[in-house]
């Protein structure tokens, strides 16, 4: 646990090493932000200043699969509550006993099961583009919609083709999703290898043999979604509503999947919104 005067540039968990970027006033209520597929901690950048310029400090890590010390061979090691225990790690060498949690596509749906499973760790919580795990499951067995935008989800689950795939149509399958060619350039540098994707693609296969609840939510919570996404549709987004327990707010955007990337403004008004509230 680090002091609470000293930054954080790496913590450890189980011999795994994780890079950091701490910025903003030391003395402020501490923002985790949580990355997604495929991109790393840098995804926060335009969000993290206007959080700082508000008096918040933010904790950016790469997570396991990407930073290069936290890159464990094999599917089990991507488990879901593997990646539980590494947030909670990091909660921990904050030195805070509480959190504000903030999470992006994979790291929206770590971020949910997060505070599902240690709310008493969690002051608040914001998640963008990605809905409940037990909303978005509800919404994939009722309709074909969200069948038809999660097939990547199965072919994931193939060994070996998918980060070969990946890697070698990155800037294509990036540009189609809507991400900024400055932020592809940016991931593909690290990414965009099948060697560096095999890890992170492993947060897919190894979800469906993990065991941790979806439970419903008991923090105060915000939901940032955008209506032209096309991974997450909207049944799921409006179900999540019935898996919170504690104060909830929808935003709905007119954009994309790539919020922290595209809509930097909104998504900086929505935490800072939540995290006043909770204070």
């Amino acid at each position: 646990m680090a002091p609470l005067d000293e930054r954080i540039t790496t913590f450890s968990r189980d011999g795994l090493r994780f890079d950091v970027t701490d910025e903003g006033p030391l003395g402020g209520d501490v923002v985790v932000l949580l990355h997604g597929f495929p991109t790393d901690r840098t995804s926060w950048d335009r969000v993290a200043a206007r959080l700082h310029e508000a008096g918040l400090r933010t904790l950016a890590p790469d997570q396991r699969g990407y930073s290069p010390g936290a890159r464990p061979s094999g599917e089990d090691a991507y488990r879901l509550d593997e990646l539980v225990a590494d947030v909670v790690a990091l909660v921990d060498a904050s030195g805070r006993d509480r959190v504000h949690l903030v999470g992006h596509d994979w790291g929206g749906a770590l971020a949910w099961l997060v505070a599902g499973n240690h709310p008493e760790r969690i002051a608040s919580l914001t998640v963008l583009s990605t809905p409940h795990p037990a909303a978005m499951s509800r919404a994939w067995r009722t309709g074909l919609d969200q069948k038809r935008r999660s097939w990547y989800m199965a072919a994931f689950q193939l060994p070996w083709v998918p980060e070969h795939a990946v890697a070698a149509g990155f800037h294509s399958l990036m540009a189609r999703s809507g991400l900024p060619a400055e932020d592809s350039r940016r991931y593909a540098d690290r990414l965009a290898r099948a060697d560096a994707l095999t890890g992170p693609v492993n947060w897919y296969r190894a979800a469906r043999h993990s065991r941790v609840g979806a439970h419903r939510v008991e923090v105060p919570t915000t939901y940032v979604w955008g209506s032209k996404d096309p991974f997450l549709g909207r049944t799921a987004a409006e179900l999540t509503r019935e898996h919170v327990g504690a104060d909830y707010e929808l935003v709905e955007l007119d954009a994309g999947h790539w919020l922290p990337e595209t809509r930097d403004a909104e998504s900086a008004a929505a935490i800072l919104h939540r995290v006043a509230r909770a204070r």
